[in-house]
Formats: structure tokens, C-alpha cells, sequence
């Protein structure tokens, strides 16, 4: 996180020597003076580090170091003292201050004492408050895979997780994409470094642009103290952008902005702050057609898409669907603590049989409520919710054609419907005679009474893969 440092001191010519030795780009520096009103603006800050004369505070001194001590930041409280008394700085550290300087030490001496503070501060700045929710801190050893699109997949993460260029994740929702994102902070330079992550698409509008960039105190209504930003949060590390597809068009300007200069200017600030942060921006939308219809900037997605991750989704790696579930009873074990530690094959296979339209985030919610209800160690067939309960033949799959209505078919000529029934007729009856072969392709063609190369075209053109099949 990039560190606030906050000065008001009753020396102007001291102040502005200190502006000049900390106006660097890992510390963010501002000065307020010896006014009425300095210490209301230092309390209305977020400061990290706050250097004041200690006239400046209110008596007792114990009430004007307590004002500073109990802001929401915690700041770090350092008081410059205009006499070099032992027995008054000791006073002073009592009453709660954290650092006693002597106003009239040589500026080299000051600033070193300075530097050990912000170096002391850094120390609380831990990465792992960032992470509190999860299984356990993401790896990219959570996406080994038998899959072989999977494993296709990870190859090209392992190629750009140590580096520093932008990265847009795809796919759909309940993938993982916010996982992955972490695992790629913590195999990259960066995983020292604070990992923040924001839904674009949950706040609205109005909040959005102050969650992304901060604002100034008086920029709105209601913004009575200044507010650090995610990019400022960042700094040092990895910002996380989820569903970077629904972002207002306006505030997709300024991260454009953002992208190029990697300096953010809070909302009602004069100034621009430098951030170091690596980007990752999600979205389980199509931007390409989303800038077609207006909703999308094409620079922003040209600067977004330096290199790019889709992420498969669960039914087109079906492989991992044993050992995802091994790690879910594993987890839930101890987060909901019941000793429910193994799943019957009718019961897998009915999860290996399942589309997964909310991909690895359904499966866990699947195995959580499993566990739940489970009566004994294993987890049936019964204890799946009911949509696992259905035949898993031919006629009961085909039999969703018939939930077809008018509005769907809107819009479409006659060749494109029956084009479209014919393909999922098609790849439903093709994945039932894989999985009863195995995915041996001649065997299949043998059962489907095709020649093996007219089923090889229409499973790539239908998106199935042998691999799937294979035990």
C-alpha cells in the first residue's frame, strides 16, 4: 500500500525541506502548515505517518495525541518538540505518542528518524490481511488438472504469472477467475505486496469511482475526511478488477488513463498520485461484442487484452471433477465440522454427468449442501440436490428440447432452428456413446454408423473433446 505521510509544523522552511526529502513514489506526501485549521486537515487526512509541532495540539496533550492515535487509519504519531527535553519527550511517549523529535536536530538526522518510522510502518502493511476468505492461500497447484485443456491452460498462466504485464481473464461465471488471479500475485514478483480486489459490477456508479481512485475531503456530500482508493491500496502489489465488462463508460476513461500513466487523481483532488500496482481485470462477457454495441471502449480493451486467460469451463474438464470434489469434503470437513469424508460412484457420477452451468463454485456449493444433510460418512445419490435425480438417458436429455417457447425462437429463420436442434440432438448422442466408449473414437463411429472422420469434424465442430471421456 502506498504510504501517506502528513505534515504541520509550526517551521514552514522545516516543512518544505521535508516535502522535498520524502517527494518520492513510494510515499505520498502532504503539508498543512501552522493554521487554525491545520489540525482539523490533518484529522480529516489518512494519513499513515502524522509529524506535528506539538503546540499545534490541544491541551492536555494527552486529549490532542489521543485525537491522532484514535483515528480510523491508527496513524503512526510522531510530535516534533521545540526543547530537547528528555524528561518532556518522555511525557509525551507516555501519553501516547509513538515518536519524540527534537525540532532542532540537523535535517539529515530528522529525516533518518522519519525513514525508520515509514520503515516501521511498512512492517504492518501485511499482504495477508488481503486474504481472508478462500480455502487456503491460492496457488497455481489448485489448477493442476488431467484434464488436457487444462493443463494446455496452465502452461500459458506459468508463461505471464512472473511478470508484470496487464492480464484480462475470461470465462465463465463460478470458474475461478478471482482464484486465479490470486495464485498469479502469489507466484509473481509482487506476492510481498498487497493483493486488492473489487467487483466493478457491485457498487453503484456513484461509489464506484471513489472505490477505484479515493476522493479528497469536500469532494462530495458526506466526504468529511479524505479515502484512500483500491489502486493507492495497491500499491506495491496486484489489483484484482472483477467484471471489468460492466464498468460505467465514463470511469472506463479514466482507468484508460490510469493504464497508460499509472497515476490516479482522487475524486475532488489537485493532485495525481503514482501507483505501483500489476492489473488483472475479469469479466465472463464478450467484450468484443460489447464494444460493438457501444459498452465497451476499444482502446481500453486493446490496452486490457496485452495477453489473455480463458479459463475452460467445469463440463469441458470433467476429469477434474473427482479430485475437485476430494478437495471440497476435505474443506467443508473442518468448516462446517461434520465427518463426512467420502462420495458413492452413483453419487460422482452423477456429478460427472451434470452440465454445470455455475461451474467449480456450483460444485461447492453442491458438496457444502451435501455434507450438510448427509446422515453417515458418504455422501449419496440422495443427498444431491434433485436435479442430479434425473435420468441420465438419451430421451430424458432431449426431452429439455421441448421447454422451447416462441420468444426463443424470435429473431431465427426456419434453417437456423432446426440447425440449432439438430446440433444439440447431435452433441447429446455423441457424449453418450463417448462416454459408453470411453471416448474411443472408432468405436464410437462404429455405434453412431458414421465413418470415425465424419464423427472427429462433428465433435470439433460441436466443441467435444475425447479427453473428456477417458478414464
Amino acid at each position: 500500500m502506498l504510504l501517506r505521510i502528513v505534515f504541520a509544523l509550526k517551521d514552514r522552511v522545516l516543512e518544505q525541506q521535508l516535502e522535498k526529502s520524502f517527494a518520492r513514489s513510494d510515499v505520498h506526501v502532504e503539508c498543512y502548515g501552522y493554521a487554525a485549521n491545520s489540525l482539523q486537515k490533518v484529522m480529516q487526512s489518512c494519513g499513515d505517518v502524522i509529524l506535528v509541532s506539538d503546540s499545534l495540539l490541544p491541551r492536555p496533550i494527552e486529549t490532542g495525541i489521543s485525537m491522532l492515535n484514535n483515528l480510523p487509519e491508527t496513524p503512526t504519531t510522531v510530535i516534533l518538540h521545540d526543547y530537547d527535553s528528555s524528561r518532556e519527550h518522555a511525557e509525551m511517549m507516555a501519553a501516547g505518542a509513538d515518536v519524540v523529535l527534537y525540532s532542532k536536530i540537523p535535517l539529515e538526522i530528522l529525516v533518518e528518524a522519519i525513514e525508520a518510522t515509514l520503515e516501521s510502518r511498512r512492517q504492518l502493511v501485511h499482504p495477508d490481511r488481503f486474504e481472508r476468505k478462500g480455502l487456503t492461500q491460492p496457488k497455481l497447484s489448485d489448477f493442476v488438472s488431467a484434464s488436457e485443456t487444462m493443463q494446455i491452460f496452465i502452461n500459458d498462466v506459468q508463461q505471464v504469472a512472473p511478470s508484470d504485464s496487464v492480464l484480462l481473464i475470461l470465462g465463465e461465471t463460478g470458474v475461478g477467475k478471482e482464484h486465479l488471479a490470486k495464485a498469479i500475485h502469489a507466484e509473481s514478483s509482487r506476492a510481498g505486496g498487497p493483493f486488492v480486489a473489487l467487483n466493478t459490477a457491485a457498487l453503484p456508479e456513484q461509489l464506484l469511482e471513489s472505490e477505484l481512485f479515493g476522493h479528497a475531503r469536500g469532494s462530495f456530500t458526506g466526504a468529511t475526511r479524505s479515502r484512500r482508493g483500491a489502486f493507492e491500496q495497491a500499491h506495491g502489489g496486484t489489483i484484482f478488477l472483477d467484471e471489468i465488462g460492466e464498468m460505467p463508460l465514463h470511469l472506463q476513461t479514466k482507468l484508460l488513463r490510469v493504464l497508460q500513466d499509472y497515476e490516479v487523481r482522487p475524486v475532488g483532488g489537485d493532485k495525481s498520485i503514482w501507483v505501483d500496482v500489476r492489473v488483472i481485470a475479469a469479466t465472463n462477457r464478450d467484450l468484443e461484442k460489447e464494444i460493438l454495441q457501444g459498452n465497451f471502449r476499444k482502446d481500453l480493451y486493446y490496452r486490457l487484452s496485452v495477453m489473455t486467460l480463458t479459463i475452460p469451463p467445469l463440463r469441458d474438464r470433467r476429469d477434474d471433477i473427482p479430485a475437485l470434489t476430494r478437495r471440497f469434503l476435505n474443506y467443508y470437513r473442518y468448516k462446517i465440522g461434520k465427518d463426512v469424508t467420502h462420495i458413492s460412484e452413483q453419487a460422482l457420477q452423477a456429478l460427472y454427468n451434470y452440465e454445470w452451468p455455475g461451474n467449480v463454485r456450483e460444485l461447492m456449493n453442491v458438496i457444502e449442501r451435501a455434507m450438510l444433510i448427509c446422515k453417515s460418512h458418504e455422501i449419496s445419490l440422495q443427498d444431491l440436490p434433485s436435479v442430479f435425480h434425473k435420468g441420465s438417458g438419451l430421451a430424458d436429455q432431449i426431452g429439455d428440447l421441448g421447454k422451447i417457447t416462441a420468444n426463443s425462437l424470435k429473431g431465427k429463420t426456419l434453417p437456423e432452428v432446426r440447425d440449432e436442434i439438430i446440433d444439440q440432438v447431435e452433441k447429446i448422442y455423441i457424449q453418450m456413446i463417448l462416454k459408453e466408449t470411453q471416448g474411443r473414437i472408432g468405436k464410437a463411429a462404429e455405434k453412431a454408423g458414421i465413418h470415425s472422420r465424419a464423427l472427429y469434424n462433428k465433435m470439433k465442430r460441436l466443441g467435444i473433446h475425447k479427453e473428456d471421456f477417458k478414464k
